[in-house]
């Protein structure tokens, strides 16, 4: 990966790329919505594709010359449809979020009812927070995690549902670290006379390889991200039973897009395919591995785990009860002096700022596909803890970093 087109052209871009095939060379990249995905899908997202407009859906384009676009966009469904199980499917959305757009736009209109998970619980922006479009654009009630478990309270749920009723429900989050029970969703909609949509998006790939229960033929709308867990090209995806088909596909073009990006739709299908051997099943199930070590690890050493562990590929900790004076912004700018990047998160009753929390959350996923194992991570875990014991110790700080090149020497990226 040296540039050379770009250093041509434009030596300033050239450096910062070359910095960045460095940056993710040299650190531990622990975020739990990051991944690193093969020199095939970045091949594939960095192609000739680039300079093709493709709108509309494979055999309906309203431009010429999109034969390939077409072979690329059916394999890019049928491999997803392979994946999941799902009757359905659309590869078009540029991320998550705009595949949760598709959604409310196909089925919603404005001022409807939303019901989903408050941010600070773990839902995300894109499900109603009030500085997101949907938040703006539908009534919006949220329900939360039971405080004693650090488990959705699903009875909870209900009660919300039963008095708010909504015109969809959304599950699915991107700071849960357990499984999530779709059916008892799915019947909750059902006593509402409510939509379920059911968002994947950190757990796409976990649910690809059955590690985690998936919401597919359960609920009625599935959406995700193609570029955490399932290792595919960035963007997002939307699953659904035929006969929302239509709809779901005038939402997203033209109702909310216009010509896909077809380099991400051939790194996406390039990826799936990756994702439908029996060595990314192995992955997934080391990635949930590690995560639990990670979790163990934290908890070992006097961490507060969010819900006491994870049954995915991240974990949540509350700082407050072993460092009430450490904020997660403090251990997020500690770590990545060492190496390790993670990020700041909120964490159920919340008593700070989204923008200095009172929580960290990190991720296996990128670290499995490095090589890692439960002991590695483990290791990666004592590091961690180190760091949040002495976050402002440089000295502590430094021999973590030497530690951490050492790991990164050791389980190579991009050679």
């Amino acid at each position: 990966m040296d540039y050379s087109q770009v250093r041509d052209v434009d030596p300033d871009v050239a450096d910062a790329l070359s910095g960045e095939v460095q940056r993710q060379r040299d650190t531990l990249a622990m975020i739990a919505s990051e991944n690193h995905v093969s020199e095939a899908v970045l091949e594939a997202q960095g192609s000739a594709l680039t300079n093709k407009y493709a709108e509309g859906y494979p055999g309906e384009r309203y431009y010429a010359g999109c034969e390939y676009a077409d072979e690329i966009e059916n394999l890019a469904i049928e491999r997803a449809k392979e994946l999941w199980g799902a009757e359905h499917v659309n590869v078009q959305p540029h991320s998550g979020t705009q595949a949760n757009m598709g959604v409310y736009l196909a089925m919603l209109d404005p001022g409807d009812k939303i019901l989903s998970l408050d941010l600070t619980h773990g839902g995300h922006l894109s499900h109603g927070h009030p500085a997101n479009f949907a938040g703006q654009t539908y009534e919006v009630e949220q329900y939360e995690v039971d405080p004693e478990t650090g488990y959705v309270d699903y009875e909870g749920l209900a009660e919300i549902a039963d008095e708010f009723d909504p015109d969809i429900i959304v599950s699915g989050y991107s700071a849960y670290p357990r499984e999530v029970d779709f059916q008892r969703v799915q019947d909750v909609a059902n006593d509402v006379d409510a939509y379920h949509l059911a968002d994947i998006a950190h757990i796409t790939g976990l649910v690809a390889a059955g590690v985690h229960a998936s919401p597919v033929g359960v609920a009625d709308f599935v959406t995700g991200s193609t570029h955490k867990t399932i290792r595919a090209g960035r963007g997002g995806i939307i699953m659904c039973d035929e006969e929302h088909a239509k709809a779901i596909d005038n939402a997203v073009f033209p109702g909310a897009q216009g010509g896909p990006l077809m380099h991400n739709v051939a790194g996406k299908a390039v990826g799936f395919k990756e994702a439908l051997s029996e060595s990314f099943e192995a992955y997934a199930e080391q990635t949930v591995a590690n995560a639990k070590a990670l979790a163990e690890t934290f908890t070992e050493h006097g961490l507060e785990v969010v819900s006491g562990g994870t049954d995915n590929h991240l974990v949540l900790v509350d700082l407050r009860p072993s460092h009430p004076e450490t904020t997660g912004k403090d251990v997020e700018a500690a770590l990545e002096d060492a190496g390790i990047i993670m990020n700041a998160n909120t964490v159920p009753g919340e008593t700070r700022s989204a923008f200095d929390p009172s929580g960290i959350r990190l991720g296996t996923a990128a670290l499995t596909t490095r090589g890692f194992d439960e002991d590695v991570t483990r290791e990666v875990g004592e590091l961690v803890v180190s760091v949040v014991d002495n976050y402002d110790d440089e000295d502590v700080v430094a021999d973590v970093t030497d530690r951490v090149q050492e790991l990164c020497a050791e389980y190579p990226l991009y050679e």
